[in-house]
């Protein structure tokens, strides 16, 4: 058995999973959670509009880092990885923060491509997806700054990622509480234009199950369950059909600022940029649904998991 730790920092969260990794027979490699964590610091705060990294961000992600590593040594763990995605990636002072993570955690964090950010998502949702759901799955993960959609069964077989988020969105169009007509159709052109352009590499009409990772789709699943608190034991593999799905969008996208501020299962750090989440898995589900029923196919039920891109850093540690 080996103890790892595994850090996801995204554009609008950073994320620690440590878990103990241990052979499992013909299934490869079992992954036992420990202790999972995520803290809103809103990193790619601007990056959209300045193409750099923000003074008093950078200094909440390192704040974070820093206690991350401090729960690492307390917990034993033996290898860590950390991985940066789309703020990072864009930001023109990215080795600002690529050196001060490693001088908070010892380990270099890396800043990977979109295309590798979809792979570990997938792998990290198909671990321990209900073998019931039939493939190919198209695994959607819905971040700050950008949107990965990978098709595939055992492995991922087409990816690509949209540089498109909840935080990007709201910062170019949702600046209204709620946003303006106006606003959300120059919102959704953008989306679908982006997904003009998926569809092109990912055939999303072969998909056979859907399945939505990252905050924005675990808190749409929530308002859709009615939960009155966030309780991820009720949102992982939570199987909704596609007009509930787009019904909880429409309901997070058009509340007022006040109105999400008081569901019980809203995190306050996603309060100001839930509703372009709602917007974007909204355009997702929608124009999966449609390819899969024009080219002759059945999509099953839209699938929520709570397992992403954090299982799939610490499965490869494996290696």
């Amino acid at each position: 058995m080996t103890r790892v730790a595994a850090i996801d920092c995204g554009t609008n969260s950073i994320r620690l999973l440590v878990a103990d990794l241990e052979p499992d027979g013909a299934r490869g490699t079992r992954l036992t959670d420990v202790e999972r964590r995520m803290e809103i610091v809103r990193l790619g705060q601007g990056v959209d509009r300045t193409g750099r990294l923000d003074p008093a961000a950078l200094e909440r992600t390192l704040v974070a880092a820093r206690d991350y590593a401090e729960r690492c040594r307390v917990l034993g763990v033996e290898r860590t990885r950390f991985v940066a995605t789309s703020a990072t990636r864009d930001a023109e002072n990215r080795q600002d923060f690529v050196d001060g993570v490693r001088e908070a955690l010892g380990v270099t964090p890396e800043v990977i491509s979109g295309e590798e950010e979809a792979a570990l998502s997938f792998a990290g949702a198909v671990s321990v997806l209900d073998p019931s759901h039939a493939g190919p799955y198209l695994v959607v993960d819905i971040g700050g700054g950008s949107t990965e959609l990978v098709l595939g069964d055992g492995s991922a077989q087409a990816a690509l990622s949209l540089d498109v988020g909840c935080v990007r969105l709201t910062e170019r169009h949702l600046r209204t509480d709620p946003p303006t007509a106006a606003e959300e159709e120059a919102a959704r052109a953008d989306v679908r234009r982006l997904l003009d352009d998926a569809s092109a590499v990912v055939p999303l009409g072969r998909a056979r199950t859907l399945v939505g990772l990252a905050g924005s789709v675990t808190t749409i699943t929530a308002h859709a369950l009615g939960l009155p608190a966030y309780d991820p034991a009720a949102i992982d593999g939570a199987a909704l059909e596609v007009p509930e799905v787009l019904a909880s969008c429409s309901a997070l996208l058009h509340a007022s600022h006040g109105e999400r501020a008081a569901m019980g299962f809203m995190h306050p750090g996603r309060v100001d940029v839930i509703g372009a989440g709602a917007l974007v898995w909204s355009e997702v589900v929608a124009r999966v649904a449609a390819e899969v029923e024009a080219d002759g196919g059945v999509l099953g039920p839209v699938v929520t998991s709570e397992h992403d891109i954090l299982d799939g850093i610490a499965l490869s540690l494996v290696r």
